[in-house]
């Protein structure tokens, strides 16, 4: 999902948490900053639902949990707020209580929706910054204008391994929760644009 800056004021994270409490909308916080995140496409919102349900059912029995678009999530190392697509954490899991707000401290798994505006911030600058978080094991991107899901894997020396997923009929397996996802249960009820409608929509716009 995107996240658009504001008017150039500094924010403390105290007082951005205090906005953000009443605030009808939600916002990312980085060094001072603080990001509205605009609405998604109808795309987005099937495919977030699609994987949302298939994990909640895969899940339902094992000391994991999936949450969807408004668990904010801090990266201590950089005191930075955002609110991933999807997100699982297991076990015990650690908050930040603030004002009666919930920040989740421990994601094991971090999933985001890719889209034309965001999809180099998703690959470039937040990975770098989600790779602060001591707990996350496995960051997967989900193309929403093509079959495509990619994983980027934590190994046990600290290197993130990637791999690639393009048919509907192959699976993709959350290893830190022992979870398996058919790419065509990702894009159940999904209709990618042809070549030719995403080249009438540049030219319209």
């Amino acid at each position: 999902m995107n996240a658009k800056p504001q008017e150039k004021l500094y924010w403390t994270s105290e007082k951005y948490l205090n906005f953000e409490m009443d605030s009808e909308i939600r916002h990312e916080y980085f060094d001072g900053e603080i990001f509205a995140m605009t609405g998604a496409s109808l795309t987005h919102n099937r495919i977030s639902r699609n994987i949302s349900g298939e994990l909640i059912n895969k899940l339902k029995h094992s000391p994991c949990e999936n949450f969807i678009g408004d668990m904010r999530v801090k990266i201590e190392a950089i005191e930075k707020y955002t609110y991933p697509d999807i997100v699982i954490a297991c076990h015990d899991i650690e908050l930040e209580k603030i004002n009666g707000l919930d920040t989740l401290l421990n994601p094991l798994v971090i999933i985001e929706i890719l889209s034309d505006s965001t999809e180099a911030y998703d690959r470039g600058k937040k990975f770098l910054h989600y790779r602060l978080i001591p707990s996350l094991q496995e960051y997967i991107l989900v193309s929403q204008n093509h079959c495509q899901v990619e994983k980027y894997y934590k190994s046990d020396n600290g290197s993130w391994i990637y791999s690639s997923y393009e048919k509907m009929e192959q699976k993709i397996k959350t290893s830190p929760v022992d979870c398996e996802l058919m790419l065509s249960d990702i894009y159940y009820k999904v209709e990618f644009k042809s070549a030719a409608q995403e080249k009438d929509v540049r030219i319209t716009d």
